[in-house]
Formats: C-alpha cells, sequence, structure tokens
C-alpha cells in the first residue's frame, strides 16, 4: 500500500486533549542511566517511542550540528493534542544519557537497540501499557529495525527518513549529489570502500575537510552501520511497519522508502509532498533552501507528519 499523505484537514478537525505535564524518566544503562520525557495525554492511548538520529541529537530532535526548533518535541506535541503518548530519549553517552556509556563515539546500532529495549520495559511498567510503538528517524530507523528482531512488548514501526539501502550506498549517493564535494571526492568514496570492508583509514591520511566524518574515533561506528542492511532487516519484521517519507529530503530518498516497503510488502509508505528530513516543509528544490530550514527554530514541522502517525497507531 502506497499512498500520498492528503489528510490533514481530518487531523485538524479531529479533538484535541488538554496538553500533559512532562514526565521525566530514567531506564538502565550499560554504566549508568538513560534519560528520556514521557508525554502521556490518555492512559488508554497508544505510545510511541521516539528513537533519535545520527551524531549528536537529543531527544528533542536538536543538534549543535545545526539543528534547531526541537522537530521531535513538537511531534510529540501534536501527537500528545490528539491522545498519543511519546517518550523521547537521549542517546547513550549525549545530553542526560551521558553517564550511561563513557565514550559515545563507541555506540553500535545493537548498543542502541539494547537501549529501546529498556526503554520498553520502563514505559510499560510505568504506564501500564502491553506494547510501544518504535517511531525511528533517520539512523534511528535502523535502531528501530533491529530492536524489532525482538519484538516483544512492540506493537509496531515507524520508520521516519530512514534508510533502505546499506549505509555506504546512501552516503557515496549523498557525496556525489553535491558539486562542491568534488575536490575531495575521490579520497571520500576510497575511505568509504575501506569503511565498508571493515578495514580503518588513518585519519591523517585524508584531506582535512573529510577528517572530521571520518576521524578515528568514529570509524568503528562507521564499520559496524555499514554492515547493517535495513532490507534485509525489514523482510524479517512481523510487526505492522510505517515507512513515512518526504518528497524533499535531501538525505534520505524516496527511492529508499520505496526498497524498504519492496523488502517488506505488508508495509505502509506514505509519502509525504514537500516534506523535508528534519520534517519540515520546503518551497522549492533548491538545496540552500532547504539547509536553512535545519536551523531555523521558529519554523515548525509539517503536521503531515503527526496526522499519518496518528493515523497508522489508531488503526
Amino acid at each position: 500500500m502506497i499512498r500520498l499523505l492528503a489528510i490533514a484537514a481530518l487531523f485538524v478537525a479531529s479533538p484535541a486533549v488538554a496538553a500533559p505535564t512532562p514526565v521525566e524518566l530514567t531506564a538502565p544503562g550499560p554504566q549508568g542511566s538513560l534519560a528520556g520525557t514521557l508525554l502521556d495525554p490518555d492512559p488508554k492511548g497508544p505510545l510511541v517511542l521516539i528513537i533519535p538520529g545520527s551524531g549528536p541529537t537529543d531527544r528533542d530532535g536538536n543538534s549543535p550540528l545545526g539543528v534547531a526548533g526541537g522537530p521531535y518535541r513538537q511531534l510529540a506535541e501534536a501527537l500528545a493534542a490528539k491522545g498519543i503518548a511519546t517518550l523521547r530519549i537521549d542517546k547513550r553517552g549525549l545530553f542526560g544519557s551521558e553517564a550511561a556509556v563513557a565514550d559515545p563515539n563507541a555506540a553500535t546500532t545493537g548498543g542502541y537497540a539494547d537501549d529501546v529495549q529498556a526503554w520498553s520495559k520502563v514505559a510499560r511498567a510505568k504506564t501500564g501499557r502491553k506494547c510501544v510503538w518504535l517511531l525511528g528517524h533517520s539512523e534511528g530507523g535502523m535502531v528501530a529495525l533491529v530492536a524489532a528482531q525482538r519484538p516483544e512488548g512492540l506493537c509496531g514501526i515507524i520508520l521516519a527518513s530512514a534508510i533502505g539501502r546499506p549505509m555506504a550506498t546512501v552516503l557515496r549517493e549523498q557525496l556525489n549529489a553535491n558539486p562542491m564535494n568534488a575536490p575531495i571526492l575521490a579520497p571520500a568514496l576510497g575511505a568509504i570502500d575501506s569503511l565498508e570492508a571493515g578495514k580503518r583509514v588513518p585519519q591523517a591520511s585524508l584531506p582535512a575537510p573529510i577528517q572530521p566524518l571520518f576521524a578515528d574515533k568514529l570509524q568503528g561506528y562507521w564499520i559496524d552501520l555499514m554492515s547493517h542492511d535495513p532490507a534485509k532487516l525489514i523482510a524479517s519484521v512481523k510487526l505492522p511497519v510505517l515507512i513515512l517519507q518526504g518528497t524533499r529530503d535531501i538525505q534520505v530518498s524516496v527511492a529508499d522508502a520505496e526498497a524498504l516497503k519492496r523488502a517488506q510488502p505488508k508495509a505502509v509508505l506514505t509519502l509525504l509532498p514537500g516534506i523535508n528530513h528534519v520534517l519540515r516543509p520546503v518551497a522549492s528544490d533548491d538545496r540552500r533552501t532547504n539547509i536553512a530550514t535545519y536551523a531555523d527554530a521558529a519554523l515548525p514541522i509539517s503536521p503531515d507528519v503527526a496526522a499519518a502517525v496518528v493515523g497508522f497507531v489508531t488503526r
């Protein structure tokens, strides 16, 4: 089932729910506590666990690398207005979850999935729900797929702006898509080839502009991430799956969403016209305009995102 979302009017017309008070929760991490925020407007309604994307992304969806305005917080508030509870979390080793591990750069997809399982247990115990929904954004989609291989206590998964092809393939495509990368393209692609093969590359041997991307301390993370194939993972998922993909996402393409759908034909694929990677509306195909929305704290996310989630988890 593939559909273009056109239900914003229905979403707006449905009755609103009083805003709940945020509740701080903790879950056990490897070496210390993980931290998160629960918004629970209706104890009888669904509960969605929001899994952050790559890098230093906090529970609100903000990042010191250029994302502001709290897209995950905005999504949580929009869902709360429709009676849907959310739990949004800080990743191990970062922000409120800093004590969970000594080195956040040593994190792996499997480790993040373990944390999701820990959060699922805490959320169910705290709220009395039998299961929780996982919503993985960007890299969080891969984490959701790995976590869903152990489906106990999970209602289903929602993949928002999630890659559907191996990470090395997507990274090559991202680098090739930007003409400004021409001077560093050959060594960057060579580094990807090596990491995909499980081999590290001396950071000092790379051009300065790409050294932060392939820093020595991050190469274990890249090798681990590139070892997972999202198409193979989703093919083995037995839970309900919603694939959400914006048509103006310049980091993850519609082709990724379609690859996920092909691998799991029972999944629901919803395309969000004009929406970019951080779930915000973009008026044109101009790359600079698109990127400018990431740091625009005053720009809300599209209501179509929450509408799609509400429609799926309340079916």
